[in-house]
């Protein structure tokens, strides 16, 4: 399925998703960011937000905008920050601060060398970790954003992807999850 045949089966009362969904892929619906970026992280947020045919959708559309290499880097993103976003999220929320202070032992070599440039790789793993509700993550990824010479606009359009393809991940699921029931019981 491509992706303007998964925005059609997004459901009636999902519609402000299905307009929301062209827009933040739009360069003119994501202010600051390129074509590629856009692209590389859509395809992070589609794969953190765990639905296939989304992911495979966005892929193929991604292929357009970015390399092989620099979608590997969208992915590598998604990798990483599926572990240290778990990581980080415990350190941060859990009531005993001695955990924060140890070495967290992960390996995150893939970090120094992703597959993409290295703002790409920071605005998928901002992306990915909002998705994933780590707070020290994000404040750390928004940082480097930042430093680097970001602006805000294009942070929150960042943001805003991820919010939009996990709120279509997470009704395309719940849409297919409803006619399987249904279809069982007939």
């Amino acid at each position: 399925m491509n992706l303007n045949e998964l925005k059609a089966s997004i459901p009636d009362y999902a519609k402000d998703l299905r307009l929301n969904l062209d827009s933040v892929l739009s360069e003119s619906g994501a202010p600051g960011l390129s074509a590629k970026q856009i692209a590389l992280v859509a395809l992070a947020s589609a794969i953190a937000s765990r639905h296939q045919p989304l992911t495979a959708a966005i892929a193929s559309e991604a292929e357009k905008s970015a390399t092989a290499q620099e979608l590997n880097g969208a992915r590598t993103a998604a990798a990483i920050m599926g572990m240290n976003n778990i990581y980080y999220r415990f350190t941060h929320l859990v009531g005993n601060e001695e955990y924060a202070t140890q070495r967290a032992g992960l390996r995150m070599n893939a970090m120094a060398n992703p597959g993409c440039d290295k703002i790409d790789f920071e605005l998928c793993s901002l992306a990915v970790s909002a998705i994933n509700g780590c707070g020290k993550c994000m404040d750390s990824h928004e940082l480097t954003l930042k430093k680097h010479g970001l602006a805000a606009q294009a942070i929150q359009s960042a943001v805003r992807i991820a919010a939009v393809v996990h709120a279509v991940a997470v009704v395309l699921e719940q849409d297919r999850a409803v006619h399987a029931s249904l279809a069982a019981a007939a």
